[in-house]
């Protein structure tokens, strides 16, 4: 049995709103599966495939606090592109953002909502990805939040270092999954984090309880109104393990 990371859950004050920012951003298609939730997925897209990794907004009330531990690495395919779709985000309502990152040669953004996100220079690494480049969580410990996830879902494990470590589909598509080791920690709840689901025909409770017993741990909030199961890694950073289809 393994999991797939099939898309991330964004929390928002305005899903519909951030919803198109994101879809303008990425070029994708908007889809609501009801109120309050914006479904975003490449135009032609037959969900789940690891060619993307989809994106459910979800609107919550409580506003941004903190900076998100869990963010998007954008790709670009020249440094004329890079300027291009930096201008391109500014205009959609992004705003360039100071995260302490200094001189580097990738750009630091904010979406509508105080999302952090970077603009990558080109890189060979990110040039078959699609418009995501990466998805990148925060951590203290790369080689354990590594160690988790590679037994966690069946996607491929491609460099781990103490400060670094990235997993990508084992078909070689679609983003990256990254860790990088970060000095703060985890103080609230993620208002971004990660969705993964089992493959048709497995059992959900097997696989729930396969994760317990690889070091997820239940992250304490009423889950009796909700048909999936939110759990956290061994770093505290919640995600949802999703129904199979």
């Amino acid at each position: 049995m393994a999991t797939r990371l099939v898309q991330i859950n964004m929390k928002a004050q305005d899903d519909a709103a951030l919803g198109r920012f994101w879809a303008q951003a990425l070029g994708w298609g908007v889809d609501s599966e009801g109120p309050g939730v914006t479904n975003l997925e490449p135009v032609g897209f037959s969900y789940p495939d690891p060619v993307a990794v989809c994106i459910d907004i979800v609107a919550r009330p409580e506003p941004k606090t903190v900076k998100n531990r869990v963010h998007l690495d954008l790709a670009t395919t020249s440094r004329a592109h890079q300027a291009e779709l930096v201008a391109r985000l500014r205009d959609l309502g992004a705003t360039l953002a100071d995260i302490g990152q200094g001189d580097v040669p990738w750009t630091v953004m904010a979406d509508p909502e105080g999302n952090e996100f970077c603009v990558l220079e080109p890189r060979p690494l990110y040039q078959d990805t699609g418009p995501i480049a990466a998805v990148v969580v925060d951590c203290t410990d790369p080689r354990t939040m590594a160690r988790f996830w590679d037994q966690a879902m069946d996607w491929t494990l491609r460099e781990v270092t103490d400060d670094h470590a990235s997993m990508r589909s084992a078909l070689g598509v679609g983003p990256y999954l990254e860790f990088l080791r970060t000095p703060d920690t985890k103080s609230v709840w993620n208002r971004v984090h990660l969705d993964v689901s089992p493959y048709p025909g497995d059992d959900l409770q097997a696989e729930e309880g396969r994760l317990r017993a690889l070091g997820a741990t239940d992250p304490g909030i009423d889950q009796s109104t909700i048909a999936w199961t939110v759990l956290a890694d061994p770093e505290g950073n919640e995600f949802c393990l999703l129904t199979p289809r």
